[in-house]
């Protein structure tokens, strides 16, 4: 037996039967040899963390534009957050801590410049719509080392695509929209776990909000400081979840009604708040004026990204690449095309 074997043994004498063992993956999209020394999950996680989209990551906004503090959250360390509550959740649980680690990395890949307001406009103006859990598939499938894709597992990519809930419900009711793992689903719940209390923590630091604006019911009943709230969550999350016969990951009634007047409170006094909102009005002008300016200067877009030609329909490859980008690239971009510079008088 070599490396990869013998852990893939180690996995099926270990691991909870729910769990997905990474000797049963469905398979690529396309054939490859296996890894002699890392299971397929193993091998996505470390495909999705040496990959470019991942490390754009971490200048994309999370909730706060380009904030001058360093301890303001990006869309880089939010994933790296959401990936280690789903771990926590997934030892306790038994479940596949690789693949967990896996779908957590790559579930935001496919994030736009200047978080939700960017993808609202592109949403808007982009025929057939944007959602970021589509392009972070897109991303992985293929756009990523130079359009042949990551190629991962077929377990990998159905957590990445559903991985998304909005302000719909926390726990999945709709079997259609059940991912086809117990892993997946952790990662459903960390990603909600993650954002509600790195994203109140951030509004504090910011004097969006203050302690005692939240709720006090949810801060009785969940904690009054954020280590506290993600500790009571995660572990309603393991306890509920165990009385389970077969896993399916639950916070509870009760806890689940608590996490969602919390979200709610969210919404209403920070990402809609004008602190938040009005820099991000500005934020979507940048998004869809760089959109229509590649839409009807073709020449100028494949001149920008150094290509010879289109892969794709020429509005699918401006979208493509606007929402591949960082802030500061976009701005950077918006700045060399539609401001003018100082005029230099030559000596």
């Amino acid at each position: 037996m070599n490396i990869r074997e013998k852990l893939e043994e180690r996995e099926r004498l270990i691991l909870s039967p729910h769990a997905k063992k990474s000797s049963e993956s469905r398979g690529r999209l396309r054939y490859e040899e296996e890894c002699d020394i890392r299971p397929a999950f193993q091998h996505d996680r470390d495909r999705i963390t040496h990959s470019k989209s991942f490390r754009r990551l971490k200048h994309k906004t999370q909730v706060f534009l380009s904030p001058t503090g360093d301890h303001y959250r990006t869309r880089l360390t939010h994933t790296l957050e959401v990936s280690q509550i789903a771990r926590t959740i997934a030892k306790a649980l038994s479940l596949n801590e690789d693949l967990v680690e896996a779908i957590a990395l790559g579930h935001d890949l496919g994030h736009t410049p200047f978080g939700h307001a960017g993808e609202e406009v592109l949403n808007k103006i982009h025929e057939g719509g944007f959602k970021h859990n589509l392009q972070s598939l897109r991303v992985v499938d293929i756009l990523e080392n130079d359009g042949r894709g990551l190629n991962l597992t077929f377990e990998v990519r159905d957590g990445i695509l559903k991985h998304s809930k909005g302000k719909g419900d926390i726990i999945i009711h709709d079997e259609k929209d059940r991912p086809l793992t117990r892993e997946a689903e952790v990662v459903r719940v960390s990603d909600i776990i993650a954002y509600i209390n790195h994203d109140i923590d951030d509004a504090l630091r910011g004097n969006v909000i203050k302690e005692e604006d939240l709720p006090k019911e949810c801060r009785s009943y969940l904690g009054e400081t954020t280590s506290d709230r993600i500790d009571t969550m995660v572990r309603g999350v393991i306890s509920e979840t165990q009385k389970r016969d077969d896993l399916t990951i639950t916070f509870g009634e009760e806890l689940e009604h608590y996490i969602v007047k919390l979200r709610d409170f969210l919404y209403d006094r920070v990402y809609d708040s004008h602190v938040v909102h009005d820099d991000f009005i500005k934020c979507a002008r940048i998004v869809e004026d760089l959109y229509k300016y590649f839409l009807h200067h073709p020449d100028k877009f494949l001149a920008e990204t150094g290509r010879k030609d289109f892969y794709d329909r020429i509005d699918v490859c401006v979208c493509d690449y606007i929402a591949g980008m960082s802030d500061r690239y976009a701005f950077n971009l918006f700045e060399k095309l539609f401001l003018p510079l100082p005029w230099n008088i030559p000596l």
